[in-house]
């Protein structure tokens, strides 16, 4: 099954150029072999690609950040982090699943709007507000305010 992974990773502070890239190219190498996808990778370019980490780790009070969003499955995601772990020059490294998150996210929104729309119908209006009928949010258009008062139109 593919899922949706944010891969980040704190090189060293006195790490080159060269030597993120040379990580980067490992990460994408293992990605690609393990049948995976990157779908986005960036790197920090704050305090020129430095960030002050939240607590020192191994007398580093900076590193360089790099975020890796990637498609596969379980067993890339084993396979990076066994990687990772014994990977020369790197602070930490965390793998995080985010298609859950956004499914839910999704889920919610559905709701609210299929909410909204009923609410609508019920009180004699279209389902889909009208241009021009007042403020543009999604789920103001119920009828009621913030504290569950029915509110005239």
């Amino acid at each position: 099954m593919t899922r949706t992974y944010e891969l980040v990773y704190v090189a060293r502070p006195d790490s080159t150029d060269e030597q993120v890239a040379e990580l980067t190219k490992q990460v994408e190498a293992i990605v690609s072999r393990m049948g995976g996808t990157i779908e986005q990778s960036e790197a920090s370019l704050t305090f020129n690609g430095r960030r002050k980490l939240a607590y020192e780790i191994g007398h580093h009070k900076e590193g360089l950040y790099t975020l890796t969003v990637i498609k596969g499955g379980g067993a890339l995601v084993h396979e990076l982090d066994r990687r990772l772990k014994v990977t020369e020059g790197l602070l930490r490294h965390l793998i995080v699943r985010v298609d859950e998150s956004q499914q839910r996210a999704d889920r919610a929104r559905t709701k609210r709007t299929e909410e909204s729309r009923r609410r609508r119908i019920a009180r004699g209006l279209p389902p889909d507000r009208q241009p021009g009928e007042g403020p543009q949010q999604d789920d103001s258009d119920d009828g009621v305010d913030f504290d569950g008062v029915e509110v005239e139109a």
